[in-house]
């Protein structure tokens, strides 16, 4: 099959080029892949950044996003059959979905939104399933509570405002000036300006921030914050809770214990609660998704679509930082 794949680690293009069929196990469910979609985790993987909580051998086939058909179903599944149209983020240790055929495991996997194309149902898993387990699972977020999503017009971001503003909460939002118009159109109260105004000067009171971006970024939101707030991290550091739940090794857990024990400190000085979520793969998640899609609550953002072809050119334009929503590319 056709399928698009790094050799080695290192900030280079991958290739095109062929790869094995994948094998079915008895609780895989087969998929024809119609679409994919780009995350900054394709980029962080195939620089090696993550290798030491996702050791990947090579050649590593990239993607984290599916929309496809269900083509045969292993030997011990039960809820899915061959025809159905489905979408998914596969578990971490089975990516590869920029590929033509894919196998995943059935507990990962949900039937595709009814009211979206295969394109729209690809952009959505990753960055659904991240705001989900960041606002839903985490946060806890409730009605009346102020959230600050960082990067709006990002893919996490477009989503997580339209979900904030589901769950009832006043939502505030960071972008540039091009995109402000766009974040409040999905629902943004308040939204500021990057370019113009400093967050931290403007924000005070607030329960959750959700950091998708720096460290500057990261430590800077403490001072948005109400006592007993929460600080949640999708892009680092990493704590040794992350590090014990994903079975890495004792020392490997003091790494991450060390690289997040500077902000760790400065929360707790302030009464704040710091947390690293790295998404992991949810199928039953992605069923309440499908069904906030389908009522029109959360709406797929897709800034552009790239053949398969030209996968290696929509990991650099994402790189860019400059997508509003998601990329995605077209398997079939």
């Amino acid at each position: 099959m056709k399928a698009f794949l790094i050799d080695r680690y290192g900030r280079h293009p991958g290739r095109l080029g062929e790869a094995p069929a994948p094998a079915v196990g008895p609780h895989d469910v087969l998929i024809e892949v119609h679409a994919s979609s780009v995350n900054v985790l394709d980029s962080k993987i195939s620089t090696g950044e993550f290798k030491l909580i996702l050791p990947y051998s090579f050649p590593l086939i990239l993607g984290n996003d599916l929309a496809g058909v269900v083509t045969e179903v292993g030997s011990q599944v039960t809820r899915f059959k061959p025809g159905d149209e489905v979408y998914a983020r596969p578990p971490q240790a089975r990516i590869g979905t920029f590929a033509e055929w894919i196998a995943v495991d059935e507990n990962a996997i949900a039937l595709k939104p009814r009211n979206t194309s295969m394109a729209q149902a690809a952009s959505l898993p990753l960055v659904a399933l991240t705001a989900w387990q960041v606002l839903v699972d985490t946060a806890r977020l409730q009605q009346g509570q102020k959230v600050l999503i960082h990067a709006g017009s990002g893919g996490v971001g477009s989503v997580a405002i339209q979900l904030a503003k589901h769950l009832g909460a006043f939502v505030a939002t960071t972008t540039s000036t091009a995109n402000v118009e766009w974040v409040k159109a999905l629902g943004a109260d308040v939204v500021i300006d990057y370019k113009k105004h400093n967050f931290e000067n403007v924000l005070h009171g607030y329960d959750v921030v959700l950091n998708s971006v720096g460290a500057d970024v990261l430590e800077k939101s403490l001072k948005v914050l109400k006592p007993g707030g929460q600080l949640i991290s999708i892009s680092g550091p990493p704590t040794a809770q992350f590090a014990k739940e994903q079975g890495l090794s004792w020392p490997l857990q003091q790494v991450m214990r060390l690289l997040s024990l500077g902000i760790r400190r400065k929360a707790r000085k302030q009464d704040v609660r710091y947390t690293f979520v790295f998404m992991r793969a949810n199928g039953a998640q992605l069923q309440h998704i499908r069904a906030l899609v389908e009522a029109g609550i959360i709406n797929p953002v897709i800034d552009q679509a790239f053949p398969f072809e030209s996968a290696a050119e929509a990991l650099k334009y994402v790189e860019q930082g400059r997508a509003k929503g998601k990329v995605v590319v077209s398997i079939k």
